[in-house]
Order: structure tokens, then sequence, then C-alpha cells
């Protein structure tokens, strides 16, 4: 016994006992804690990365920068008497829409083939007015938006299906109105006059209204991606397992794609999840697997929802609105910057403060791979917006020509002809003058794609004020 005790003593002396314990550590191997760590890291796809730039979707939101300002005075001008306005009015009501004192007719002025100037031919006092190929193009937007109100009806419907209690308000989907195509009176011609689909209430607990999905459809709780899927495997023979539950994914030209991180991605596109459409109320969401699922799960819900818009984009600010109703993370763009093969965050417009999401495989050079008669009318006024000015200087000079040449038989004509020759001289253009006889009426002529007005907009604000709530919206800044 007192040798038990004495050999205790020994080992649980203070001194003795820091000896083994560091003599223990020092045999443990030195890597085995930075390999689980680093295996931890590698193999899970960053929470914060760096956005990297697409030229292709910031030049198409440079020229959607300058059309938004244009869409401004054409609600302007379609709101006046006549659709016309005097230009010593045009700064006084310019302000009421965002533009600065004395801004509104150096901005009309750049662009001529959607705005003109003429003098009142009584009042002999100065008004402007959209132009024919406007009013042409406003009427192709109108009725390719009233041809497609059946599609927008199924796209509201989905829309709907995907919310956690099938309502949505009001307020959030009139904001969004424009992205989903529905017109401007949907709460009339798309909700009440479909009551067999929609219900429109109001809440107890304040005004606002709600709309709410009548019935659910299990033929239109199918995401487009599984679609997509399907025809890539009979299509090209992928791994049935491989493509189950993976995205289309297309990386911006210069993003840097590590080991680590490829197979990270690869991990994260064999992970399963819940469909966008499907109820996850009942199911136990705290364990980390279930976690992974949810996040997995919002990326589809975001996919979905770009699909369901007209030219498959839509801004940050507008998908926050429908952020709690679908059960999206709170930062959104860093949730976003995440999945930069599949999504794309533009920043141009409004001096980067905001945000549109593009769908990566929907587009192909900035370009929309399957356009729709929507799409279509409405870039046709992005394609007046880039028309030069010089082609609205050769039309007025040669359909001046041909009205002197039918009234004074000729003669004028002739020095007309010459005067307009030297207009073209000064800008450039010397021969196949009088080549272009279309009128002004033809939409669909050639528009001058490869040459650009001088146009700098310094000063973009919002197309529209939109009221979000803290809870709802964190960019993740």
């Amino acid at each position: 016994m007192t040798i038990f005790f004495s050999y205790t003593a020994k080992v649980l002396n203070p001194n003795i006992t820091k000896a083994i314990t560091t003599k223990l550590i020092s045999t443990i191997p030195l890597n085995f804690t930075s390999t689980k760590h680093m295996s931890q890291k590698c193999t899970s796809i960053p929470k914060k990365q760096q956005r990297v730039r697409d030229h292709a979707y910031d030049n198409y939101m440079e020229i959607e920068k300058k059309m938004r300002k244009v869409l401004k005075f054409q609600t302007l001008f379609l709101s006046q008497h006549n659709q016309t306005l005097p230009v010593s009015r045009l700064d006084f009501l310019a302000r009421r829409i965002g533009f600065k004192r004395q801004e509104a007719g150096s901005f009309l002025l750049k662009f001529p083939h959607v705005f003109e100037i003429y003098e009142h031919p009584v009042q002999r006092i100065l008004y402007c007015r959209l132009t024919r190929k406007a009013l042409l193009q406003i009427e192709q937007e109108n009725k390719a938006l009233n041809a497609q109100i059946p599609e927008a009806v199924t796209r509201l419907r989905k829309l709907l299906m995907m919310s956690n209690s099938g309502c949505l308000r009001l307020e959030h989907v009139r904001i969004a109105r424009t992205e989903f195509g529905l017109p401007e009176d949907f709460e009339y011609s798309v909700v009440l006059k479909n009551a067999q689909f929609f219900r429109l209430f109001n809440a107890k607990e304040s005004t606002e209204k709600y709309i709410e999905l009548v019935d659910r459809d299990p033929s239109l709780a199918v995401c487009a991606i599984e679609k997509v899927r399907e025809k890539e495997y009979r299509e090209r023979g992928i791994d049935a397992e491989d493509i189950r539950f993976s995205f289309l994914v297309n990386f911006p030209p210069g993003f840097k794609i590590g080991k680590y991180y490829r197979i990270a991605v690869w991990k994260w596109q064999r992970v399963p999840y819940w469909s966008p459409y499907e109820d996850v109320s009942g199911y136990d969401l705290r364990s980390l697997e279930a976690q992974k699922r949810m996040e997995k799960r919002a990326v589809a819900t975001i996919h979905e929802l770009l699909l369901l818009t007209v030219e498959k984009k839509i801004t940050l600010e507008r998908i926050a609105h429908f952020r709690l109703a679908m059960n999206l993370p709170k930062k959104l763009k860093e949730f976003l910057l995440q999945h930069q093969g599949i999504f794309y965050i533009s920043t141009r417009g409004n001096h980067g403060k905001l945000h549109t999401v593009f769908l990566r495989e929907a587009y192909r050079k900035g370009e929309l791979l399957e356009p729709n008669d929507l799409y279509l009318a409405r870039r046709k006024l992005g394609e007046l917006v880039l028309m030069s000015p010089r082609k609205v200087k050769m039309d007025t000079e040669l359909v001046r020509n041909r009205r002197d040449r039918h009234d004074d038989g000729g003669y004028m004509g002739r020095s007309t002809v010459v005067h307009a020759n030297n207009g073209f001289d000064n800008f450039g253009v010397k021969e196949n003058a009088g080549g272009d006889q279309k009128g002004d009426d033809d939409l669909d002529s050639d528009l001058g794609s490869n040459v650009e007005s001088d146009t700098s907009d310094e000063n973009d604000d919002y197309d529209s004020v939109e009221t979000i709530d803290a809870e709802d919206y964190d960019m993740g800044m």
C-alpha cells in the first residue's frame, strides 16, 4: 500500500503530469486536425465569393438603363391630351419623374427615333411627341401582351403554388407585373376574370390585399429544370444518378475553378432537395441534411422564378418581396454569388444600387435563346434607342426630296438632292444616299445596329419606388 500511494503521488504531481501530456501530444500526427479542417473547407462551396463580371449581361443592362428613362417619357406623353406636350412645360413635368432641371430637352434630342420636336402649325410654338416608329412599337407590345394573357394566368398560378400558404400580397405582384408579363389592370383582367383560379381578400391585421390560389393543379407542380434533365438524359445518355438533382452550370469568363471547388460543385449537384412546389411545413428542418436540402431548394425556387418571367431576369429587390413567402435566405446577394454558374448579378444601372439577376442558361452572348413575342416587342424599343441620329437626318432629307419633287416638278427636287448629298458628306456618307426608300412606318427596317448614338446617362433613377420591409430584405452587403 505504501508503494501504491507513492506511485500515485508521483503520477499526480503537476510537473510530471504536464511532461507526460506534452510527450503524448507530440506523438500525435500534426496533419490530423488540419486534414479534417481542409476536407470540410474544400468539399463545400465557399459562402463568400467575389462577383466575376460578364460583359455580355452588363452591355444588355446598359441598353436597358437608357430604355428605363425612355419609358418614363413615353408614359408621360401617353398620359397627355393628344399625346403631345409643349416644350415649355417639359422641364417642369420631367422633374416629377426624376430628371434634373434643364435635362429633359437634351435627353429627348439624344433619341430622335423615339421622340420628335415640331412646330405647331397654328400656335407657332414647339411641341414634342412620340415618333411613328415608337407608336408602332407600343402597339406591337400591347398586342403581344394581350395575346399572352392565358400564359400569364398560368405563370401567376405557378407563382402562387410556390408560396408557403398559396397566397401573395397584391402589391408585391403588382410591382413585378412587367417581369411576369401581366397587364397594367391585371387585378381585373387576370385575377377577377379567372375566379376559378384566384381569390382576392383583405388581411385581418391591415388593409393589404392578397391573392390566393383557389385550387392547386398537380400538373403545374413540375419545374422546368426537370424537363431539361429528362431531355439531357434521353439525348446525351448522362447517368441518371448524376443528373437527377443537378442544374445546368456555365461559369462566367475569368471565373477561377480550382480542383477542390470542382469537387465541391460535383458533390452539391448530387445533393437531393425538395421541389419548390412541395409543402415542407411537415418536415423536421433542424438537421444538417435538411438544411442542405433547403439551401438547394432555395436555388431551385429562384431558378423557377426566373423561368416564369418573360425575359428570364428580375431585379434582386423584387425577389426580396417573396423571401418570406417562399423560404428564401435572408442574405440574397451573398447566397446567389455562391452559384455564379447558374445566376448572374449585374449592378449596371442606378450607380450600382440596382441588382438584376439573370438566368445564365437562358442567355447566350447577351441574347435570349428562346425569345417570345413580348420580349421581341420590347427589344424593338432598344433598337430604336440605339439607332444613330444620322439615319434620322437621312430619312428627313429623303422625305423632303420626294415631297419637293412632287410639288415643283423636279427643279426644287434636284436642288434638294444636292443639299441632301452635301448633308450626307458632312456625316461621312458619300454613296448610296438615296438607296434607303423605306418609310417610317416600317418598324422592322434596317435599324443600323452597328452604329450607336452618343448617349451617356450619368443620372439613372430607379424606375419605381419600392417599399421593402426590413425583415424581408437583406442584400448581404
